[in-house]
C-alpha cells in the first residue's frame, strides 16, 4: 500500500490537474444517481422494455422470450437454451490456510435439493497469489474441491474474480497488497457505509494504476491464465467473471454517470480484452462474463465497448441505493423499469446473452420485499438468461437460509419451476405467481434432443401436461423435500408446450 509506480510513464494519480477525488457518502451518492438517473433521461419511449408487466398481487410473471436479433439466450455445450437460477457462494472470512473452509458439499446439496442449477464462486486473487508470482497451490486445491462438489449436485459454476474495496490494503478482500499503489493518497475507513470507501482517494488511484501499469496488468493476465489452464476443462465449469464491481476514479467536474461511462470504455473494454485474449490461450470453450461498474443498479447505461470474443455474457448486479441502505422495496418509484431499459442496451447492440450476477435485498421481511421478489423474477425473465442471488449461506444478513436450512422470510420466491436445458427455441416462459402454474412454449430443435424442467420440492406435489406432435414427458419420485426433474422432447419443429400447475403428483 502506498508504493508508487517506478515504470517511466505509468500513471500517477496525483498528476493531470485536478484527479484527486472528493470523498462519498451512502447518502450522497443516492443523491447523485437520482441526478444522474434525471439527467439520462431514462423515462423516454426510445429503448423501452416491452412485454409482460411485472407481477405484484398476482400477475403472471415472464413473457415471451424477445425476438431474435435482440438479446440471444445463453447455450449450453449441446446447444440447448440454457436458463440459469442459482446463488453466490462465498468464504470472505477466511484467508490464509483457512481460504474457503465455510464453503461445504452441503451448499450444493441444499441448491441441488431447491431445484438451483448455478453459482457463482467467489475466489479471490489475494489468496491465490499472496506474494507476488507466488501462487498457493492449496488455495487452488481448495477451488477444485469445491467444483468437484458442484459437478456432483449438477451446478454449473462461474469462476467470480472478487473484489471489495479494491481488497487488504483497504481492510477487504481481492486485489493483493503487493499490487495495489496509492501514490501516499489517504484512506479513511467507513466501518457503517463500505461503499463509500471506493471513493476514498487511495482506493480510486488503486484502480487507475491496475488499469494503467504495465506491470499489473501482466500479472492480472496470469493469474487469469493460470485459473483457466487448471480449471477450464472441469465439467463445472461453465465461466469466469473477469472481476467483480470494477470501479475507478472520479475527475474533477465529473458527475457519477458520466465518471462510470468514461472508466468502462476507457478502462473496463480494454481491460476485458487484455483478459479475454490471455484465457484463451488456455481455454477456448467457456463462456467470460463480463460486468459494467455498480452504477449501471441505478438505471445508468454502461459506456462498455466491444468485447472481441464470441462467448461473451454480460453480467450486471441488480441492486438499488436507497434499498442497500436500508429502505424497503418502492413498486410506484419505477427503478426496476429505469434499470431494465438502461442495462438491456448493451446486449443488444453486441447481441450477447445477459446473466445477472448479484441481486438481493439486505432485509428481505421488510413490507414490500414479497413483491420486490415477485418485480425482480418478472424482469429477469423478460431479458436475462438467468441470475445468481446473493447469498447461499446459513445465518443472518444476506444468507438465503437461516442456522436449520429453511429459507428466509420471501427468500422461499426465488425457488419457482423453470426450464434449465430447452432444445429448441423458447417461445415463451410465463410463472403465475399467485395460481402457482409454470408454461413453457418452444419449437424443438431439427435435431431431437431432451428438454430439461427444473420444479421446485412442494407438499402438495406437481401435475405436468404436454401437448405437441408426438411429445412426451418424463419424470420420476423423489425424496420428499427435494425438487422434480422432468424431462420432455418432441420430433424436430414440433411446437411444444408443456404446463405444470400444483396438485397431486402425475401427468394430465
Amino acid at each position: 500500500m502506498g508504493e508508487r509506480s517506478r515504470v517511466l510513464g505509468e500513471s500517477s494519480c496525483v498528476t493531470g490537474g485536478g484527479r484527486r477525488t472528493r470523498r462519498l457518502g451512502l447518502a450522497a451518492l443516492v443523491a447523485l444517481l437520482v441526478t444522474a438517473l434525471l439527467g439520462a433521461g431514462l423515462a423516454s419511449a426510445e429503448g423501452r422494455v416491452r412485454g409482460g408487466s411485472t407481477a405484484g398481487g398476482g400477475a403472471g410473471i415472464g413473457s415471451a422470450t424477445p425476438a431474435a436479433g435482440t438479446i440471444p439466450r445463453l447455450t449450453d455445450d449441446r446447444g440447448r437454451t440454457l436458463t440459469l437460477r442459482g446463488w453466490n457462494v462465498e468464504d470472505k472470512q477466511h484467508t490464509g490456510p483457512d481460504a474457503l473452509s465455510a464453503i461445504t458439499e452441503r451448499h450444493f446439496a441444499d441448491l441441488r435439493a431447491n431445484g438451483f442449477n448455478f453459482t457463482r464462486l467467489l475466489v479471490f486473487w489475494d489468496d491465490l497469489e499472496p506474494r507476488r508470482g507466488q501462487y498457493s497451490e492449496a488455495y487452488l486445491r481448495k477451488i477444485r474441491r469445491i467444483l468437484d462438489w458442484a459437478d456432483t449436485y449438477g451446478i454449473h459454476v462461474l469462476i467470480d474474480a472478487h473484489q471489495d474495496v479494491f481488497g487488504p490494503a483497504f481492510g477487504h478482500r481481492g486485489i493483493p497488497a503487493w499490487a495495489t499503489r496509492t501514490d501516499g493518497l489517504p484512506f479513511t475507513p467507513h466501518p457503517d457505509d463500505w461503499f463509500s470507501e471506493y471513493f476514498e482517494p487511495a482506493v480510486q488511484c488503486a484502480f487507475t494504476h491496475l488499469y494503467e501499469d504495465a506491470d499489473l496488468r501482466r500479472a492480472q493476465e496470469r493469474m487469469w491464465r493460470l485459473l483457466a489452464d487448471r480449471f477450464g476443462t472441469h465439467p463445472a465449469v461453465l465461466g469466469y467473471d473477469l472481476i467483480n464491481e470494477p470501479m475507478g476514479e472520479l475527475r474533477a467536474g465529473e458527475d457519477l454517470a458520466t465518471a462510470a461511462r468514461r472508466i468502462e470504455a476507457t478502462h473496463l473494454t480494454p481491460m476485458y480484452n487484455r483478459l479475454a485474449a490471455a484465457i484463451r490461450t488456455q481455454d477456448r470453450e467457456n463462456w467470460l462474463f463480463v460486468e459494467p461498474t455498480p452504477i449501471v443498479g441505478e438505471g445508468v447505461p454502461t459506456g462498455l465497448g466491444r468485447i472481441r470474443d464470441k462467448r461473451v455474457v454480460y453480467a450486471p448486479h441488480f441492486y438499488n441505493a436507497a434499498m442497500e441502505a436500508g429502505a424497503d422495496y418502492d413498486p410506484a418509484a419505477g427503478w426496476i423499469t429505469a434499470y431494465e431499459n438502461a442495462v438491456t442496451a448493451y446486449p443488444r447492440q453486441q447481441s450477447i446473452p445477459v446473466v445477472v450476477g448479484e441481486w438481493g435485498p439486505l432485509n428481505s421481511g421488510l413490507p414490500n420485499m414479497r413483491r420486490f421478489h415477485d418485480d425482480a423474477l418478472a424482469s429477469f425473465t423478460r431479458y436475462a438468461s438467468g441470475w445468481a442471488a446473493y447469498v447461499w449461506c446459513y445465518g443472518g444478513g444476506y444468507c438465503a437460509l437461516d442456522g436449520d436450512g429453511r429459507f428466509r422470510t420471501n427468500k422461499e420466491r426465488t425457488a419457482t419451476p423453470y426450464a434449465p436445458a430447452v432444445a429448441g427455441a423458447v417461445r415463451a416462459e410465463a410463472h403465475d405467481v399467485r395460481r402457482g402454474t409454470y408454461r413453457l412454449a418452444y419449437r424443438a430443435a431439427k435435431r431431437p434432443d431432451t428438454t430439461l424442467l427444473s420444479l421446485p420440492p412442494s407438499a402438495g406435489g406437481w401435475r405436468i401436461a404436454v401437448s405437441g406432435r408426438e411429445a412426451w414427458v418424463s419424470t420420476r419420485s423423489v425424496a420428499p423435500g427435494r425438487a422434480r426433474q422432468v424431462w420432455a422432447g418432441a420430433p424436430g419443429g414440433t411446437d411444444v408446450v408443456v404446463t405444470v400447475r400444483p396438485g397431486a403428483a402425475g401427468r394430465d
